[in-house]
């Protein structure tokens, strides 16, 4: 089995050398079963590459016509309300720039890794990928409120916020089983609480070390390690981190796929001095999220 390496440019953020240790090494056993398309993984090295171009990265994605259509039908979604249909990825990159398209890429690219149904009764993996597209959502709904903007940014970190999850899943089933079996017989415990128990690491803690083995932005990896506890994130990610706890209260309120993860369910006064968003704001949110919930599943599928 290959050495899997944590990219050093990516600020490093509290994780003990157990739970490091415990990810690295369920990460290195999924490697070969599931992760993001080889494409995928180069049109990141490629955004983040600076002296790559806008053809560079056109010539990546249309030599893998899957991923170009699935691009092209995410770009001439109303997600965007892009003027005519968009017919190349040339086009797109030019009308949303290299750093849209690598998160269009990489959330086209996230579905196959949710494949694999239900692992006890309890637990479903297609559940989990309609929470994910839920508070991805919400995120950018709320994104758009809060006068961050950055749409399609906001929408995949609501989307890759439980990787580590699937993490688990995939390379310790039967510990992820008996977890979630746990919780269940234990009102008391919180999915996070029982995954330490058994696991020893969180999926906060999975989720963060495959952001960084992926490369992908350090905003990203916050979102994965902090979304349960966004205030303790790093203080230039935390606004982003915030809306994707929000939006993961406001999907399990609306009782969007698997919930739960979420431990509660009323949003502090910190969490919207944070995002500075309103009361008002966040039940109109409540109101838009079904609509947007379908449209982005609509988007994301196939």
């Amino acid at each position: 089995m290959s050495q899997v390496a944590i990219s050093h440019s990516v600020p490093p953020i509290e994780l003990s050398d157990d739970q490091e240790a415990i990810a690295l090494a369920a990460i290195g056993e999924v490697s070969h079963i599931a992760t993001l398309p080889e494409v995928t993984l180069k049109v990141i090295q490629l955004v983040e590459d600076p002296d790559s171009s806008a053809q560079d990265l056109n010539d990546v994605i249309t030599h893998d016509p899957a991923l170009g259509s699935r691009i092209l039908k995410v770009v001439n979604s109303s997600f965007y309300g892009l003027p005519g249909q968009i017919g190349s990825i040339n086009r797109a990159i030019v009308l949303l720039g290299l750093n849209a398209l690598k998160n269009v890429a990489i959330a086209a690219s996230l579905a196959k890794l949710f494949r694999g149904g239900r692992i006890c009764e309890q637990f479903n993996a297609r559940d989990l990928w309609t929470h994910s597209i839920g508070v991805a959502a919400g995120t950018r709904i709320l994104a758009s409120k809060s006068g961050l903007g950055l749409p399609d940014e906001a929408f995949l970190a609501g989307l890759i916020h439980d990787l580590g999850i699937m993490v688990a899943m995939q390379s310790r089933r039967p510990k992820l089983i008996e977890a979630i079996e746990r919780m269940s017989n234990d009102p008391t415990l919180t999915f996070r609480q029982a995954e330490e128990n058994v696991l020893g690491a969180t999926h906060e803690h999975l989720g963060l070390v495959l952001c960084r083995i992926w490369k992908f932005p350090p905003c990203l990896s916050s979102v994965s390690g902090f979304h349960h506890r966004p205030l303790e994130a790093p203080d230039e990610h935390r606004i982003l981190t915030t809306l994707v706890h929000v939006a993961d209260i406001l999907a399990a309120r609306l009782k969007i796929g698997y919930t739960q993860t979420v431990e509660v369910y009323q949003v502090s006064e910190a969490m919207l001095e944070t995002i500075q968003i309103t009361r008002t704001q966040l039940e109109e949110t409540v109101e838009e999220l079904p609509n947007a919930v379908e449209e982005a599943a609509s988007t994301l599928r196939g």
